[in-house]
């Protein structure tokens, strides 16, 4: 079954406008859902709404939206209230401006869509937004209205199509001061460091998520699995890291039990330094006896 888009309507660059459809570019689908289930009966449970202070049970025509405005004081908003201060959706993503891709903080980063063209007349119109966008190496950012709320979307040309990423609004990202400025400045020795960098280029590779697989969910499948069959629960316990109490050692240690041997290629790469260096200073000798003779 086809994917339903989220929204309908046309991706606009100045004059030049197109018809697109979006689309969800992410899923949980494929992740384990649990139900809550009666022990005694093995059957499964039904969430009812309950009235906090009657108790009783409130029927879905009973039920509406409302703002505490104060301690147990709330302002009721129907839907059609909603409805009116909602923000028209005029159908159109217009791109308001281009930026480096860069220049974007990641924290930013909300969900992500697929724009793709909606019609065979969209096709060339559509090529042109996304071309444009990838040869300037720069990503769009327009606002499109669903669900009644306003967000805004960076876009950036990927593959044949264009990807838009939906981003917060400023207030709905935490001052990052409040969290960093009680970290204290520690001094650290150059060698530290440098032993750090042969530990990350050992580990240096490129990113493919096929290589990364969710180990929480293979393991409830498992447990699934197992229980299902009526075997114990399989059983793999997480060795806890021990505290570092020499930082020093603890980083020359890691070093050397690193792949592909980086602190091997870093004394090696010392070791040519060293002799070409020895090889300068001897030439540079024997030219000093030759002029002197």
């Amino acid at each position: 079954m086809a994917p339903r888009p989220v929204w309908k309507g046309y991706l606009k660059l100045s004059l030049v406008s197109c018809s697109v459809a979006m689309y969800t570019a992410t899923s949980t689908s494929s992740r384990i859902r649990l139900n809550i289930i009666n022990r005694e009966t093995g059957n499964r449970i039904r969430n009812q709404a309950i009235d906090s202070e009657t108790g009783d049970v409130v029927e879905n025509d009973a039920k509406v939206k409302g703002y505490e405005v104060d301690d147990g004081e709330y302002v009721l908003l129907e839907e059609d209230e909603l409805d009116e201060v909602a923000l028209e959706s005029t159908h159109t993503l217009e791109v308001e401006q281009f930026v480096a891709r860069e220049e974007v903080d990641p924290i930013y980063l909300d969900e992500s869509f697929y724009i793709v063209p909606n019609d065979e007349a969209a096709y060339e119109a559509f090529a042109v937004i996304r071309e444009a966008m990838k040869k300037k190496g720069m990503v769009g950012l327009g606002r499109v209205v669903t669900h009644r709320r306003e967000r805004l979307l960076m876009l950036q040309s990927r593959g044949k199509g264009i990807a838009a990423t939906a981003l917060r609004y400023r207030n709905e990202v935490r001052d990052e001061h409040e969290y960093f400025d009680e970290i204290p400045n520690v001094k650290i020795s150059p060698d530290m460091i440098e032993l750090a960098e042969h530990i990350l280029e050992s580990k240096h590779g490129h990113f493919d998520p096929s290589e990364f697989e969710d180990r929480y969910e293979d393991a409830l499948r498992d447990l699934i699995k197992a229980k299902k069959a009526g075997k114990a629960p399989p059983s793999s316990p997480s060795p806890k890291p021990s505290n570092v109490i020499n930082l020093m050692d603890a980083l020359r240690r890691s070093v050397k039990g690193g792949k592909g041997g980086a602190a091997a290629n870093a004394k090696g790469g010392r070791r040519t330094t060293a002799k070409k260096s020895a090889a300068k200073k001897k030439t540079a000798k024997h030219k000093r006896l030759k002029k002197a003779s």
